[in-house]
């Protein structure tokens, strides 16, 4: 097993706070498909037979259901987005902060996630002065990353902390799934897309030194010729879901060996593993995981309740499974998340 004595040699990052925050509008998802079957010229009983699959009874929402009749170009879509987006990171922050025991003046690294909207200035600048954070916080940006940016901002924030141990960095991931559904788009995609993904934010807060839940190695992998797999159609609509049928197939036959290979390095097998932190992509990915790697069926129960409760939040679902987890204490943790790329982002920590 990892020698916890040799990695302390090397810059580990400690994470000290997460909070996830989430709309006050919540739905049943009978409700939810009512609502969009009313929008929508999709067959009801194909739409219904799709949300029914995800496996997902509920979810909080960006904006009351009766709004989103109202959302009949990017450009409202855009303005609600960039409302509440700047609620919720505000929140999360405040809360990441105060489980950590730390204040925004003692921030000094801002990273801003988010794939479902545009603001120019980023939305990390207002929520820098919203929280108020130092007017010399370094801010960096990231778009396009998708449901992998949650696990790839904690690689960033490693990779910064390796660096300046005596700084502390916050990590911003906010994600307005449901304003971006189309409504004139008919697909299988779009149609699983309104029964799967949820709204929500979340903020981490992590040290190069001190104490918490300690990562201490990360790991990408970007998959060539994979673009297609999942990501947006940009246009005058806004963002248009590309979800290929393929990509639980492509995840069964290629993470499992990644996740081997990137713990071998480390002189660890998946068996040694004691917590699994893993994005709720949907049942099938959920599925494929457990299968590809061998793992009992309670492994992913906290990622499985999560994807249930509250549908896929993107970003922000591995770090609400993160700050749901109860980590099994002096053994390895591996959490996970897969993206547009198509790529994965792992994290190798301990509690």
């Amino acid at each position: 097993m990892l020698a916890r004595s040799s990695q302390r040699q090397k810059r580990c990052m400690y994470i000290s706070g997460v909070q996830t925050v989430l709309p006050e509008h919540r739905y049943g998802q009978e409700e939810i498909t009512e609502a969009f079957a009313q929008l929508t010229s999709a067959d009801e009983e194909l739409l219904t037979r799709f949300h029914l699959a995800t496996g997902v009874t509920g979810r909080h929402l960006a904006l009351p259901l009766d709004d989103y009749a109202k959302l009949d170009s990017f450009d409202r879509a855009n303005e609600a987005y960039v409302e509440v987006a700047l609620d919720l990171g505000e929140r999360a922050i405040a809360g990441a902060l105060e489980k950590a025991g730390s204040s925004p003046d003692k921030v000094d690294l801002l990273v801003f996630c988010s794939s479902t909207g545009l603001a120019t200035p980023s939305l990390d600048a207002r929520l820098a002065q919203r929280a108020g954070l130092r007017t010399d916080v370094k801010r960096v940006p990231v778009f396009g990353l998708g449901c992998a940016a949650g696990a790839a901002g904690l690689a960033r924030l490693h990779d910064y902390l390796r660096g300046w141990p005596g700084h502390t960095a916050l990590l911003v991931c906010v994600e307005l799934c449901s304003l971006t559904v189309q409504r004139d788009d008919v697909s299988i995609a779009n149609l699983i897309a309104s029964g799967l993904f949820g709204d929500g934010a979340a903020a981490v807060v992590a040290t190069g030194r001190g104490r918490g839940r300690e990562v201490v190695a990360t790991r990408s992998k970007l998959y060539p010729d994979t673009q297609h797999l999942m990501g947006w159609d940009v246009g005058g609509h806004g963002f248009r879901i590309m979800l290929d049928a393929g990509l639980p197939a492509f995840v069964d036959r290629v993470l499992a060996d990644d996740i081997r290979a990137f713990l071998a390095d480390y002189g660890l097998t998946t068996a040694q593993v004691g917590t699994w932190i893993c994005h709720p992509g949907g049942p099938k990915v959920i599925e494929g995981i457990v299968a590809a790697l061998e793992l009992p069926a309670e492994a992913l129960e906290v990622t499985w309740r999560s994807l249930r409760e509250h549908g896929n939040l993107s970003s922000v679902s591995v770090l609400h499974v993160l700050q749901q987890t109860r980590g099994r204490p002096n053994q390895p943790a591996v959490l996970l998340a897969l993206g547009p790329g198509f790529s994965a982002e792992l994290l190798l920590m301990h509690w």
